[in-house]
């Protein structure tokens, strides 16, 4: 049994998964939640499935997580995008896309917070991304993660003297099953994105997920608040 515990959302598939991966080589015991079973059998281990865009499945899991380990870090990554400019945007989706992508997070550390202060530590990491500085098509999902990063911002001051950090990794163009459903690389837009990378190379999940384990260490308690963009220097210019 390990004695270091991290929940990762949405941990079954792309980034959710590799963080897991790294959590796991960093040497915490990692509990998946997700719609979906992974299909690696490491992080299989502790999965629970539970569809988090549903209140009382997603209040359900977490609270059961909270009674039955002792979890410092929650990597708050579960997300969906639905694309859409402005005239074709679905109050639907706007719902469904901000209960998944914000409100799960705030439910997850409502259920796990008070066993980060009794630990005397914790870490919450924030899966953001680099849309909430402006990409066309990206309202609701940029408002989702916009959210987060502003909710981060204020659990840092609030969570502070328990020790608990609230950092967001806030990824670029990061070759994910879900860029590619979204971003057809035959696209020329999406040409046009893989052109625009000043190191010239799509992000890997890995690469958010060693970013994420920066955030998760213990020695990296005196950084709170933060937002680190892991997107090969397309924010830059």
């Amino acid at each position: 049994m390990h004695d270091r515990w991290a929940v990762v959302t949405g941990g079954a598939l792309n980034i959710g998964q590799a963080t897991g991966r790294r959590l796991l080589d960093d040497g915490f015991g990692v509990i998946v939640v997700d719609q979906v079973l992974p299909d690696d059998p490491d992080l299989r281990a502790y999965a629970i499935q539970a569809d988090l865009s549903d209140r009382a499945q997603a209040a359900a899991a977490f609270a059961d997580i909270a009674a039955s380990y002792p979890v410092s870090v929650l990597i708050n990554n579960v997300g969906i995008v639905r694309p859409a400019r402005f005239d074709d945007i679905s109050i639907d989706d706007f719902d469904t896309v901000l209960h998944l992508n914000t409100r799960t997070a705030l439910i997850a550390a409502k259920a796990l917070v008070p066993g980060m202060r009794r630990l005397g530590a914790g870490r919450i990491v924030m899966n953001t991304s680099r849309v909430t500085l402006g990409k066309e098509a990206r309202s609701i999902y940029s408002a989702s993660k916009g959210a987060l990063q502003s909710m981060a911002r204020t659990w840092a001051l609030e969570l502070a003297r328990d020790q608990i950090t609230v950092n967001c990794v806030a990824p670029g163009p990061i070759a994910t099953s879900a860029f590619w459903q979204n971003n057809p690389p035959e696209a020329d837009h999406t040409r046009k994105i893989m052109a625009s990378i000043p190191v010239q190379r799509m992000g890997t999940p890995e690469d958010v997920a060693n970013a994420v384990s920066f955030f998760c260490d213990k020695r990296s308690g005196f950084v709170t608040g933060q937002t680190i963009f892991v997107c090969g220097g397309v924010t830059v210019g």
